[in-house]
Order: C-alpha cells, then sequence, then structure tokens
C-alpha cells in the first residue's frame, strides 16, 4: 500500500528486495533511521511478503512506515538505494558480472528517471565501480548526487580484521581501503592508526609482533573475506546492509560522515573519468567532498593500476551507454 509524500519525512527507497535490499531494509527500520522506506522489486509479491515481515517487528524496535511499493513511490525521495543485479557467485570475480548488470542497471535507471524529483542515489550493485559510473552518466545529476558503497564494507571488514590481530576493539582503530571494491582494493597502511597513534609505532610500544608480512597477510584476509562468505552461505549481505545505515543516517539525518566510497574522480590524486572509491565526506546532498590526502608510494602505485582496469572495463566494446 502507497503512502503520500510527507515534506521532510525522511524518505528512501530501496530497489531490489533480494537478500541486500531485504537486509538493509531490515537495517534501516530497526535502526529507526528512515520515517518512510519503500521497497520496488519487480516481483512484487515477494517484496510485500519482505515488507510485511519486517513490519511486524517495528512496534516495539522501530517507528517505520515500511511498505512494498513501485518506481512511483520514487518521488520526493531522500535516498535511493539500487541493490538491483545478479549476486555473485562463488569462483566469480565482482567484475565477472559487468555486461548482465549493465543492463539490469539501465533498465533500472530509465524506470527511476520517469518519477525521479529529488534525492542521492547510492548505488550498491556489483561491479560498484562501473556501475556507479553508468549510473551517473545516465542520471545527469551535480557532481556527488550519485556515488556507490565502494570500498566502505572492505574498510570495515579491514579493521575488523586489525583489531582481531591486535586484539583491541575496532572503535580505536581507524583505517581504511581505496581503489576497486574487488581484487585491486587498495589498504592504506600509512594512514591506519590505533587511538590516533600511527600502528607501527604502536605495535612497537606494546611489544606487538609486526612487519610486512603480517600487513600483508591482513590484506590478502581483508581482500578474500566476500568470497570466503559467498562460499560459505552463497551470499553476503548483513555487512553492506550496516555500512548502508551510516551513509543513509549521514544523508536524510544530516549527520555528515567520512567513508571510502566510490565515485567519479574529479581530479583527486590526478584523476578524472573513473568512478573509485576515496575517503569522503558524506551529507545531505551525497558526496561533499572527496578528501586529498598523500599516501606512500606503494598505495598510489596500487591506487593507478585499479584506475588502468576500471578504466580498460569501462572501454570495453561490451560496456556500452
Amino acid at each position: 500500500m502507497k503512502r503520500n509524500y510527507i515534506v521532510g519525512n525522511r524518505k528512501v527507497a530501496i530497489i531490489g528486495s533480494g537478500y541486500v535490499g531485504s537486509s538493509i531494509a531490515y537495517a534501516l527500520a530497526i535502526k529507526d533511521v528512515a520515517r518512510e522506506i519503500v521497497l520496488i522489486d519487480i516481483n512484487h509479491d515477494k517484496t510485500d511478503g519482505e515488507a510485511k515481515d519486517i513490519r511486524h517487528g517495528l512496534p516495539s524496535m522501530g517507528t517505520a512506515d515500511l511498505y512494498a511499493g513501485d518506481y512511483s513511490d520514487c518521488v520526493d525521495c531522500d535516498l535511493i538505494v539500487i541493490t538491483a543485479g545478479r549476486g555473485r557467485k562463488p569462483g566469480e570475480s565482482r567484475l565477472d558480472l559487468t555486461n548482465e548488470n549493465v543492463a539490469i542497471m539501465k533498465n533500472v535507471v530509465t524506470s527511476i528517471q520517469q518519477y525521479y524529483t529529488r534525492g542521492v542515489i547510492l548505488v550498491i550493485s556489483n561491479p560498484v565501480d562501473i556501475l556507479t559510473y553508468k549510473v551517473t552518466e545516465w542520471m545527469e545529476l551535480p557532481d556527488g548526487m550519485v556515488f556507490g558503497s565502494g570500498c566502505i564494507l572492505d574498510s570495515s571488514r579491514f579493521v575488523r580484521t586489525i583489531a582481531d590481530y591486535a586484539e583491541l576493539s575496532t572503535g580505536v582503530i581507524n583505517g581504511y581501503i581505496v581503489g576497486e571494491h574487488g581484487d585491486g582494493m587498495v589498504p592504506v597502511w600509512s594512514h591506519v592508526t590505533v587511538g590516533g597513534i600511527p600502528i607501527d609505532d604502536y605495535c612497537s610500544d606494546m611489544g606487538i609482533e609486526w612487519n610486512d608480512g603480517i600487513k600483508s597477510d591482513i590484506t590478502n584476509k581483508t581482500r578474500t573475506m566476500g568470497s570466503e562468505i559467498i562460499a560459505g552461505k552463497g551470499r553476503t549481505h548483513y555487512g553492506i546492509a550496516t555500512c548502508v545505515c551510516q551513509l543513509a543516517d549521514a544523508i536524510i539525518n544530516q549527520k555528515p560522515t567520512i567513508a571510502s566510497v566510490c565515485s567519479i574522480l574529479q581530479g583527486e590524486h590526478g584523476c578524472r573519468g573513473v568512478a573509485l572509491s576515496v575517503p569522503s565526506v558524506v551529507g545531505p546532498s551525497g558526496i561533499v567532498q572527496r578528501i586529498r590526502e598523500r599516501w606512500a608510494p606503494e598505495e598510489y602505485r596500487g591506487f593507478f593500476d585499479a584506475v588502468e582496469n576500471v578504466r580498460m572495463i569501462l572501454n570495453s566494446a561490451n560496456i556500452g551507454s
């Protein structure tokens, strides 16, 4: 059942009611981030069932008005989250999904455009760097109004892995991944801190073994976590759902945050015409600013390799307009 939009109602539309879309709706609802959440999917019966299942637990957990709708409900949204597309199968890379999901995304964007009036568009579907570029191109909105989840989940996994190794709370560790959401992800070790102290110094002071081999092991664990989860349970969805909550809160509740998310670069690190993740200030109008920092030479090399890899895929004959 549709509801009439009320100005300032903190409205979110989620395109795609599969595991990822439904998990995002559930997380937003129990965290009470949005007041109105509409799930949209070609399979309306399933979507209606997902919406009702979540709604039934809300009286004691949240106040969101959550329902199944259609593309006309994209009118006057503060945030539109796109999760539609085929998920990654065991043994596949995120880039293996490119051609199929670009075609699906084109249909989604065409449907959104019929009813779009305002709001930020957040792309979750993989390969997120490629799809974010294409959605930005198709929507023709101001810079930052379209962006992708990018490396926000990779960064969360990175921090979790470091915390487990150092036997610390994740709350005292600051670190992030840049570049491609995939095999080309680049951990920015030069900016990892523990309680504001460079991690190299912290481990030295605390007598914790720390060297390039340990860093490489943590990097590899972070890079393969998604594949391992998919091999074990067939999909990933809870992790990205909680990350989307952070971004949604920044956008619809005006609580700016800094996250490593992807958007089309506008000259940062000398790069243009490709969507990749860098630390960015996210607020009510999407990406407000991409933060320019100095990285270590090897981190720049990894980032530039990711730029060329993604640019090559964008320029391939199979990625049309």
